[in-house]
Parts: structure tokens; C-alpha cells; sequence
């Protein structure tokens, strides 16, 4: 491991690491790092790739103009990755795109490792233990400290042994193929459409009841927004949600009251009052919003056994089936069945909840074949026994 670390920026340093990686042998390992709670995007700011035989290589997305020549280099190639889902969309969004890819970190989900980060898992599997005190550093900084590149560097340096490690147990517990549907279903994963009420993520939002102060809360939240945009800010870095809240809730009558409201804090609480104080004026002459959104998801699970006991006998006794089934095959119920997929189909079960039935509404939700085969005939029989012992119930109170 080198003892210092470059950050490629120029396009003739890139040429070169493109050349060197071209040259490179096996899979190639990825990493990126965002500054999140720091900017407003989530954007790349730096991108590190480790190859055997080409080295690790440290590049600055924002001083290049593009890595079309990368990526056709390494499009074919197996990508390893930690918690793929998290650097994909920030990857793409620079043109970097893999075709296969091994997460490492969803591997150690499916082998039941009681810890999956990534300091954890090389520890576990490599006997090295890695610092991780600047996970949550601002990686917009310039310029970037040696020692944030030198543990940039290691996430990327150590993955492909970890990779390797992985994938033998992978096979000797049977799960290689498993884990190749995880990572297929990983890349294939459509994006969520952005919320068409952002603002309603406020948290702590449900604690507001009225129109008016939600009126409030969405006008605050929709000005902290688009500052945050301009300026390129975290919009908590601005004003926390707890002071939006705040002011939601006491709805002050008057600038200066606002600006003597203690809870209503953070940087630009007091620099940007009059922004502040247009979106309170604004809100008052807005349409409110509706206090309750329409929603096709099932309501919170503690509220069936009143409003739906069908439904909460079907999820509660396919949840303990699934939970023996997660510890037969040692790894979380999570990642056998995604819970969303059981609590759709507890709440609106097939007409015939056959296991086939079952099978097709939990493809249609999104469930991989080895989950339908593993699970499906488990859950129809759950919803079996639940229907029973409703039946059973009524009888005996009859």
C-alpha cells in the first residue's frame, strides 16, 4: 500500500490509470464517497477502483469531464462493491455503470454474518482491522487530507480478498446462486420516483394535526429546499427539521416573535429570517394540505387487529413460519422476504392464497425466484392455519 495517495484530476493522469486498469487482471473494486449531510446533492466526489495487477487509483468526478473511457474498459467485468445499492446511483450518475456486479456486503447478509459492515466484515474474514473515522468526513473538501485518501485507498484495496473469501463460503453453504439473483436484482433495480410530497418527510411530521400548521411546516420545508439547492447544502445544515416543526406548531405571529422562538434554530435561522418569515406569510393564503395522504400500502401492523384481524392472524403467524425458515437457512428474514412483499399480501391476499397465487403477487412485488420458492408454500400454509384458527374461534364463541 502506497504511503502517499494521489487524487487523479487532469486528463492525461487518467488516460494513463485507464491504460494501467485496462491492464489489470480479474474483478475490479469500487467505491465512492458522497458528502452527505454536507451538500445538497448526492453526488460522487470521489471515486476510488482497485484492480490486481493495475493498483488502486483515487479519482476527482469533479475535475473530470467524464469516464467513458473507464467504463468501457471495466463494463464487462465483475464489479465488487460494499452496500452496492448506496454508491450505484452516484456512479451512473458520472456514466459509470456495471454490468455484473458481487456486493459484499449483501453476501455477508446471506451467510448470516452477525456484522456486515465493511470494517467488520475484513476484520472477520482477513484479520485486519480498519479505521473508520472518516466515513462521515465532508468529501467535497479541497484540498483532501492524506489520511481520508489513505482510508478511501483501503475500502477498495482489501475488497477483492474479501470478495474472494466471500465467495467460497457462498459455496459451501449452497448459496452461490442465491447471492448471483441478490446481485442481478441489485443492479436491475429500478429507482424510486421522487415523493410527490417531499415535505411530508419532515420528521416528527405526524405530530402535527391541523391544516394550517402543516400549511406552515410545507412552506418552511419548500424554502429550506431551495436554498439548499442554491447554496449546494444539506438543508439540516440550514434549519433542522426539529425547528420547522417548531415553528409549525407555535405559528408565530410576527417576524420578531419568530425570530425569539429558541426551538427555531441553526445556521440560517436568523441570516435568512425574512425567507423564513415569507414562507410563514405564505402559507397562511395557500391551499393546505390534506392532513392524511391516500396510500395502496398497508396501514401499520399494530392497528390490524382492530381493523382487519384476518389480515393480522395471516401476518402474524407467516411471520413466525419465515423467521424458522431465515434460521434454517442462517440469514436474516429480512433478506429471505422483503417485509413489505409479506404485509402486502397479509393485507391483500389473492382470492385463492394457493402457494402459486402467493408466488405470482410476490413476483409481481418484486421477490426474486429463490425467495418465492423458499417462501411462497410456507405462506400459503400460514394462511391456512390463520383462516383455521379464526374459524376455530368463532366456534368456540358461538
Amino acid at each position: 500500500m502506497a504511503d502517499e495517495f494521489h487524487v487523479i484530476g487532469s486528463r492525461d493522469e487518467y488516460d494513463e490509470a485507464v491504460e494501467r486498469i485496462a491492464g489489470g487482471e480479474g474483478p475490479v473494486a469500487v467505491d465512492a464517497e458522497r458528502a452527505s449531510g454536507f451538500r445538497y446533492s448526492q453526488r460522487a466526489y470521489l471515486i476510488q477502483l482497485y484492480r490486481r495487477g493495475a493498483g488502486t487509483f483515487l479519482f476527482d468526478p469533479t475535475e473530470l469531464d467524464g469516464f467513458d473511457d473507464l467504463q468501457s474498459v471495466i463494463h464487462g467485468v465483475e464489479w465488487d462493491l460494499h452496500a452496492a445499492s448506496q454508491d450505484l446511483a452516484c456512479l451512473r450518475e458520472v456514466g459509470l455503470d456495471p454490468e455484473r456486479i458481487f456486493d459484499t456486503e449483501l453476501a455477508a447478509r446471506l451467510l448470516g454474518m452477525p456484522r456486515v459492515g465493511l470494517a467488520s466484515v475484513v476484520e472477520e474474514l482477513l484479520g485486519i482491522r480498519l479505521a473508520k473515522e472518516h466515513s462521515a468526513a465532508d468529501w467535497s473538501t479541497r484540498p483532501l487530507p492524506q489520511p481520508w485518501l489513505r482510508y478511501a485507498a483501503l475500502d477498495v484495496e482489501l475488497l477483492v480478498d474479501v470478495r474472494d473469501q466471500l465467495a467460497e463460503r457462498l459455496d459451501e453453504a449452497g448459496k452461490s446462486a442465491i447471492a448471483a439473483e441478490e446481485f442481478e436484482a441489485t443492479i436491475r433495480r429500478e429507482a424510486k420516483p421522487p415523493a410527490a410530497e417531499p415535505w411530508r418527510r419532515l420528521s416528527g411530521i405526524h405530530s402535527l394535526r391541523s391544516p394550517r400548521n402543516l400549511a406552515v411546516a410545507r412552506s418552511l420545508w419548500q424554502a429550506r429546499d431551495a436554498l439548499a439547492a442554491d447554496v449546494d447544502t444539506a438543508p439540516g445544515r440550514l434549519i433542522p427539521d426539529a425547528s420547522i416543526l417548531a415553528v409549525a406548531k407555535s405559528l408565530p405571529e410576527s417576524k420578531r416573535a419568530l425570530a425569539d422562538l429558541k426551538a427555531f434554530n441553526g445556521r440560517a435561522s436568523r441570516t435568512e429570517l425574512d425567507r423564513w418569515w415569507a414562507a410563514i406569510e405564505a402559507a397562511r393564503t395557500a391551499e393546505p394540505p390534506a392532513t392524511r395522504v391516500p396510500s395502496d400500502a398497508p396501514p401499520p401492523p399494530r392497528s390490524w387487529a382492530a381493523r382487519n384481524p384476518e389480515a393480522d392472524a395471516r401476518l402474524r403467524l407467516a411471520k413466525a413460519a419465515l423467521a424458522d425458515v431465515a434460521e434454517r437457512m442462517d440469514m436474516p428474514v429480512e433478506n429471505l422476504l422483503t417485509p413489505d412483499h409479506l404485509r402486502r399480501v397479509a393485507w391483500h391476499p389473492p382470492v385463492e392464497p394457493t402457494a402459486e397465487r402467493l408466488a405470482e403477487a410476490l413476483a409481481e412485488l418484486g421477490a426474486r425466484p429463490w425467495q418465492l420458492e423458499a417462501t411462497a408454500q410456507i405462506i400459503a400454509d400460514a394462511f391456512v392455519k390463520a383462516a383455521q384458527s379464526l374459524e376455530d374461534a368463532a366456534h368456540e364463541a358461538s
